[in-house]
């Protein structure tokens, strides 16, 4: 059976909010959710960032939900091993429930300490040795990697889970997707494309699928749609932009040129639990197993009423 999850988004909100929105996503009855894992946000209107190891710590104690992080880029501003090793506490810490969401990254994210910043062919061969290294460090032995990308020396990490953690690969486009389904346990993305389900399956991918997606409820669809474009106009822009833009103030450059409705196309905007039931069997119909909804804005106690009383029944 489909399961309809929460997206907390790491890029709107305090550490302490994250913590109190997992909270409050599982007394509704979500029993999972996503967390974002970025270095900056996508804009300053947004204004928040924080290291989402330390938030899914918090997560980890206080719920019992199920965790992906969606998603983490593990090749270059943190060296693999590091993330091997964030990983495996996390998988300690929840013990069956956390998933490892991974992806090939934003230029907004990994130029930080002033690394290349590769084309795409080049960031999936290095996700790829990346995803090996760490799954060669969860077995438990000392590792020593030389590879094209990663060196490893002597390396063991000592706090693991019984078993491997299960590592979910992001892919947008035909050759993420195909990475995906040779060498992930599951597979993420934020675009209801049933093209690229069907792609991963028929290219050998056996795990689940998890769709992130994001609404913006309010009480008056006007003001669901002003908050949805001052926070999210980026989503409307095309092309591979959101990979190669370096700086926060150049999403807010490009998101000038957006307007309300194109926001409104990507984002539901309102009250009417009709159209966030259609956006979410959009995702469900594409072949997702898992999807993720994301509250964009403030009132995430609003939307979590309005998820109980409009979207559970239509949705069982």
């Amino acid at each position: 059976m489909s399961e309809i999850g929460y997206f907390l988004s790491s890029e709107e909100h305090t550490p302490s909010a994250l913590v109190d929105q997992a909270r409050q996503a599982e007394e509704a009855g979500f029993r999972s959710v996503w967390i974002s894992d970025h270095y900056h946000p996508w804009t300053d209107k947004q204004g928040q960032a924080s290291f989402v190891w330390s938030v899914i710590g918090a997560i980890a104690a206080t719920t019992g939900l199920r965790l992906t992080t969606g998603v983490t880029c593990p090749t270059v501003r943190i060296h693999p091993a590091v993330m091997a090793q964030a990983a495996a506490t996390a998988a300690m810490m929840m013990p069956g429930r956390f998933q490892f969401g991974v992806g090939s990254g934003e230029n907004l994210n990994e130029h930080i300490l002033g690394d290349h910043w590769p084309p795409t062919d080049g960031r999936l061969e290095m996700l790829e040795e990346a995803v090996e290294v760490m799954r060669s460090l969860w077995e438990g032995h000392s590792v020593t990697h030389r590879g094209r990308h990663y060196h490893v020396e002597n390396a063991r990490i000592y706090s693991r889970p019984d078993a491997p953690v299960p590592v979910y690969v992001s892919g947008f486009g035909p050759k993420a997707t195909r990475l995906a389904a040779r060498i992930g346990d599951g597979y993420c993305s934020t675009a209801p494309d049933a093209g690229m389900v069907s792609l991963y399956r028929e290219t050998g991918g056996r795990g689940p699928a998890q769709g992130g997606m994001k609404v913006c409820w309010a009480a008056d669809e006007a003001s669901a749609k002003k908050t949805a474009h001052t926070l999210w106009a980026h989503l409307a822009v095309p092309g591979e932009l959101t990979q190669e833009l370096p700086a926060p103030a150049h999403f807010e450059q490009v998101s000038a040129l957006v307007t309300e409705d194109q926001v409104a196309e990507k984002i539901v905007c309102g009250p009417d639990p009709e159209r966030h039931v259609e956006m979410i069997r959009a995702y469900l119909d594409a072949g997702f197993d898992e999807v993720y909804v994301n509250q964009v804005g403030g009132d995430q106690a609003g939307f979590f009423e309005f998820y109980r009383r409009e979207l559970v029944p239509r949705l069982s």
